[in-house]
């Protein structure tokens, strides 16, 4: 594997998806990098994962005094700082800056103020969070469609970078057709070109929120909650494959068996979302 590895040309105008592909190399091996995390810094992570989904709003300062509260721990704040940042989070709350854009990338007008969804793939939504395991961690991105919570897709990956948003991307474009608007933070894997040429190839109106606007992911950060709570923490993956299973089962319980109480009646998202295919027809 290390020979085929090698091969791999980051430069070269063939993305590294397509060299992977045709080397048959897992994509995630090229950009995986050696650096060891000690097990205590990744109890801390997944100590202060749980803290994020309980308490969104809590930054760095916060998190530290609830380890200091609550575990008699003395976290230093910078390490709690670096900790999140590796884990790409941070407080839900409005700001000068939600998300950092990479240098350069263009940052696109909010759209759905005052916008009311009105059928299935009118608005998809995405966002990445972070995934626990016994050793190591992973990054999970997933797309749904915001008229029917459904989950369209989604991919796991060891790194923060744009492939495995844009490989989620194109296979929700290829599963479901094309939404009239997508809607993103300003984070750099979403501002990036290689992400948002796919969208502008598709003629997909780009929306991203707003300076402050940390309830626009509301409906994602729901979905993050109920699938930590029902299947991660309960799981303790050993290794991305069981990860991998874990949360395709978890996914297809979500979609397609368990009713979402948004809707009255409770119905799934399944159910939901090609029934709001039948009324953008209509419309």
């Amino acid at each position: 594997m290390n020979e085929r590895k090698a091969m791999i040309d980051k430069s070269h105008k063939v993305p590294v998806t397509s060299q992977c592909h045709l080397l048959e190399l897992n994509r995630s091996t090229v950009y995986y990098q050696g650096k060891e995390i000690s097990d205590e810094d990744l109890e801390l992570m997944r100590e202060i994962d749980a803290i994020h989904l309980k308490y969104p709003f809590y930054g760095s300062r916060r998190i530290r005094d609830w380890f200091e509260d609550n575990r008699g721990m003395k976290v230093n704040r910078k390490r709690i700082q670096r900790l999140m940042r590796l884990m790409g989070i941070e407080a839900l709350y409005p700001k000068k800056r939600t998300s950092q854009p990479g240098k350069g990338h263009t940052i696109y007008p909010y759209l759905l103020k005052g916008l009311e969804i009105t059928h299935s793939n009118h608005v998809w939504a995405t966002d990445i969070t972070y995934i626990p395991m016994a050793k190591g961690f992973l990054y999970l991105v997933a797309i749904i469609d915001l008229y029917s919570r459904k989950t369209l897709t989604w991919q796991l990956s060891n790194t923060l970078d744009s492939t495995f948003c844009v490989e989620a991307l194109e296979e929700a474009l290829r599963l479901y057709g094309t939404p009239e608007i997508f809607n993103t933070d300003q984070g750099a894997q979403f501002t990036s070109d290689e992400f948002t040429s796919v969208l502008k190839q598709h003629n997909i109106a780009i929306s991203m929120d707003g300076k402050g606007r940390w309830v626009d992911n509301v409906f994602v950060e729901r979905l993050w909650r109920s699938l930590k709570y029902e299947e991660v923490y309960l799981k303790a993956y050993q290794n991305g494959s069981e990860a991998k299973i874990g949360i395709r089962d978890w996914f297809h319980l979500y979609n397609t068996e368990r009713r979402h109480q948004a809707f009255k009646p409770s119905k799934t998202p399944d159910t939901v979302y090609f029934h709001g295919l039948i009324l953008k027809k209509v419309a």
